[in-house]
């Protein structure tokens, strides 16, 4: 049976759109991309710099998946939305590998250049998770 997260202290979902933040299910949680939101003032303009965002989209992440009982390490894939890829990737690579420093348990990713991102955003991030066992 899936279980329906929302967390009250991550940046909430856009008014015009409903979905939750993460959804478990068959042993595995699926995390809803997030945009670089303060969640204390969700309708704050973005920060300018993609290692800034890239920081904040990580904060909300890191939220929705203590919330949920899990922890980054049991991250398997990341997704990664870039809206310049070619300016921004190494400055997210900076902010990722700080998250994600153990190299023997490296997730799967992929990372994508797109067109544009909700906000004008630079950077959205979803992820998948797979508790560890103890």
């Amino acid at each position: 049976m899936a279980r329906y997260i929302k967390v009250d202290a991550a940046a909430p979902p856009p008014r015009t759109a409903r979905y939750s933040h993460a959804v478990e299910a068959g042993g595995m949680l699926y995390v809803t991309g997030q945009l670089p939101i303060n969640p204390e003032q969700p309708d704050a303009p973005l920060p300018p710099t993609i290692e800034e965002q890239t920081a904040l989209a990580f904060r909300n992440l890191v939220l929705i998946v203590e919330a949920a009982g899990y922890s980054l390490a049991d991250t398997v894939f990341a997704r990664i939305f870039l809206s310049d890829f070619d300016r921004n990737y190494a400055g997210l690579n900076t902010i990722y590998h700080r998250h994600f420093d153990d190299d023997a348990r490296m997730p799967a990713r992929t990372t994508v250049g797109v067109a544009r991102l909700g906000r004008g955003a630079l950077v959205e991030i979803d992820l998948i998770l797979e508790r560890r066992a103890p």
